[in-house]
């Protein structure tokens, strides 16, 4: 058996609380690879995201200590609640990596049993567990005996293959269930599909009046409305909005306004939100890293305004925060 490693002070979660919100009025933010790091998590909760899941983090990369993989563990008191979605496909890896976050203070965990990229699937991790329900269990249970039942929730696809089995699915979420799952997230789509085609919001119905255990929806979710329809569809517990965050951390406070009043709210300009998501990553990310990440990521953010393109190619161009932020003045015609 490994010997446990620490997490260093930076990484140290702060107290989390008794239990994660869940509902109608709770959105939550998704894992995102290369996206959900704790500067975008911070952004996504002023607007008004009730739960943030951390990017996916390797179980056998936390237990070797592999560079980069605590990066991705940096919390913040403002933070809360998160959850750190693990991947692997050994059971006793997971335990492992689940006893060295408790001892560091993080109290709520996933598994990802959806992911379809290729290199994680050859691990026989993500959405491969699906094809190997017995693992896929028996790594369940190695993560709940470390977390405690109700702290591990799983991130589920239909399937790996284009032919959905809608038995094997029920009945796998059935058994995570018994075994103490606290929730289920279900992207509707299979492994093989990826992104493609459209999101089948009737599978998450289904498998909705099968559990007695919250099951949040994802796949599809590109913007408030979208959401909102989604639990009335499905009568999921609530959703996780992954692409539409990406693309506008705002989705959280347009949610929350449908919610409450019926209408989406009026938000502040994109101009003000960029400025805010820049401001965060200098304040809590190394500089260089930091610039290298915004400007991949405000291209998202504008590419429905006109003269994107311009703006993308001049952001390519920008070797530091000054440089950036006359770009960003040039485009919105900011004196």
């Amino acid at each position: 058996m490994l010997k446990p490693v620490s997490l260093p002070p930076r990484c140290r979660c702060p107290a989390n609380p008794a239990s994660l919100p869940t509902g109608r009025e709770h959105p939550w933010l998704a894992p995102l690879a290369g996206y959900s790091d704790l500067t975008f998590r911070i952004l996504c909760r002023e607007y008004g995201a009730a739960v943030c899941v951390t990017e996916m983090v390797s179980a056998k990369g936390l237990v070797y200590s592999g560079a980069g993989t605590r990066d991705l563990l940096a919390a913040a008191p403002e933070d809360q609640p998160l959850v750190v979605q693990l991947f692997g496909s050994e059971p006793e890896f997971l335990r492992q990596a689940v006893e060295i976050l408790r001892e560091a203070g993080y109290g709520w965990f996933d598994l990802n049993m959806g992911c379809a990229v290729r290199k994680v699937m050859r691990q026989g991790a993500g959405a491969a567990l699906l094809d190997d329900p017995a693992n896929a269990l028996a790594a369940a249970k190695a993560m709940l005996a470390a977390a405690g039942r109700g702290r591990v929730g799983f991130k589920l696809r239909l399937g790996v293959s284009g032919e959905y089995s809608g038995p094997a699915l029920t009945d796998l979420a059935l058994r995570l269930q018994d075994m103490g799952a606290g929730w289920l997230a279900l992207h509707p789509r299979t492994a093989r599909q990826g992104f493609s085609g459209q999101a089948n919001w009737d599978a998450i119905a289904r498998l909705v009046h099968k559990l007695s255990l919250p099951l949040l929806a994802s796949g599809d979710l590109l913007t408030a409305e979208d959401g909102l329809r989604c639990l009335d569809l499905t009568g999921a517990a609530g959703v996780m909005y992954a692409r539409g965050a990406m693309r506008n951390p705002a989705i959280f406070a347009a949610h929350r306004a449908l919610c409450q009043k019926g209408s989406p709210q009026k938000t502040a300009p994109l101009h003000d939100m960029i400025l805010r998501h820049m401001a965060l990553a200098r304040a809590l990310g190394s500089d260089d890293r930091a610039l290298r990440k915004m400007r991949s990521v405000i291209p998202h953010y504008a590419r429905s305004a006109p003269g994107a393109r311009a703006l993308r190619d001049a952001i390519c161009r920008c070797a530091n925060w000054q440089e950036l932020e006359g770009a960003l003045a040039a485009f919105f015609r900011i004196p």
